[in-house]
């Protein structure tokens, strides 16, 4: 299996960290290990630790394991040149996470996969643990065996959270047989990184120009994981859980209000089961990337979630977002306090990870 998206463009970092955003930040360089002089965020003269909980990476030893997985871009693979560009773009932190590839693999070599890349992962974020924060990854097609993965990676080797995908083969992360995950999820009080993948029933329809598999079926894919966890009652049975979704959360937040009009237009066939609260009350309960391009959709998504509830995202190595502190900085509606609260504390917050550089 491939990772099907674009190539980092590795000069728009580069490019992109030359902006200044209106007063509000000021650039100091210093030297670091890399090479490359990093940027420094402050906010009325405060030094602000910038953590980005959207960050992707890859084991080369665990994708081995499985026929056909190979990294694409090859920067997947953490190298000095991610730490090149995180100091350009100013990224102090990355929170890694590793797409799932081995969600159809039988029970022996999933177990093995998500071994030897949870132990390699915490490796990597032990040897710079100033720059690099690790989540684990789960063979959630297999509940009870993710319980247990996710209870070593926490208690053993210190991982901060864990991410999934939206989906798992054919089946909703709010059916049931997930329960047992959920549940110790919940009871480890980790956070959990929601990341879509393509949807196979819309590949005919996604094909042609434009990348519509990713720029439509991606956040299409977190919007309906979200939904099915709220409207299947998976956040009432599991109220304690920390929910971050990537992309803004998909369109959930464009859109919310017309989860509660569903329910009011035909109650019966709708919204047959009994939710505690209305569907777009449970926005408050779950956390999202920065990834919205605008400082309008930025402005919206604080509105629907609360500064409190946005975390920093970059999708590196990918180049969705190379300019993420500048697009925090020059989003006019936002107030200092909520620059920070994005910035770094909420991150810092859902992952415990000291604030001071």
């Amino acid at each position: 299996m491939q990772v099907n998206r674009r190539h980092f463009i590795e000069q728009a970092a580069l490019t992109a960290a030359g902006a200044v955003a209106g007063g509000a930040m000021a650039v100091a360089a210093t030297p670091q290990d890399s090479g490359t002089q990093r940027r420094q965020t402050r906010i009325k003269g405060r030094v602000v630790k910038t953590i980005d909980l959207h960050a992707h990476c890859v084991i080369p030893e665990a994708m081995g394991l499985i026929a056909g997985a190979v990294a694409n871009p090859s920067s997947l693979v953490v190298g000095p040149e991610r730490l090149m560009h995180m100091n350009a773009q100013g990224i102090d932190v990355q929170v890694l996470s590793i797409n799932q590839f081995w969600y159809e693999a039988d029970r022996d070599t999933a177990r093995r996969v998500v071994d030897l890349q949870n132990h390699r992962l915490a490796e990597i974020c032990a040897a710079q643990p100033d720059r690099f924060v690790p989540l684990a990854t789960v063979a959630l097609q297999y509940p009870d065996l993710a319980a247990e993965q996710l209870d070593f990676a926490v208690r053993s080797l210190g991982m901060r959270g864990v991410s999934i995908a939206a989906h798992v083969v054919n089946d909703e992360l709010s059916a049931p047989r997930f329960h047992p995950f959920w549940a110790k999820a919940e009871a480890l009080g980790t956070v959990v990184f929601i990341h879509p993948q393509a949807i196979p029933e819309l590949r005919s329809r996604l094909q042609g120009n434009g990348g519509l598999a990713n720029v439509i079926g991606n956040p299409l894919d977190t919007t309906i994981a979200l939904s099915h966890l709220i409207f299947e009652g998976t956040l009432d049975d599991f109220p304690g859980l920390a929910i971050c979704a990537a992309h803004g959360g998909g369109y959930l937040g464009s859109y919310s209000a017309r989860s509660d009009h569903g329910c009011f237009a035909a109650p019966g066939a709708n919204c047959a089961k009994q939710l505690k609260k209305h569907p777009s009350e449970y926005l408050k309960q779950i956390h999202v990337d920065s990834i919205v391009f605008t400082s309008e959709a930025l402005r919206h998504l604080v509105a629907e979630f609360g500064a409190d509830r946005i975390v920093l995202g970059t999708d590196y190595p990918y180049p969705w977002n190379p300019t993420a502190v500048d697009h925090i900085l020059e989003t006019p509606t936002l107030s200092d306090a909520d620059r920070v609260s994005i910035l770094s504390g909420n991150a810092a917050r859902l992952l415990r990870i000291p604030q001071s550089l």
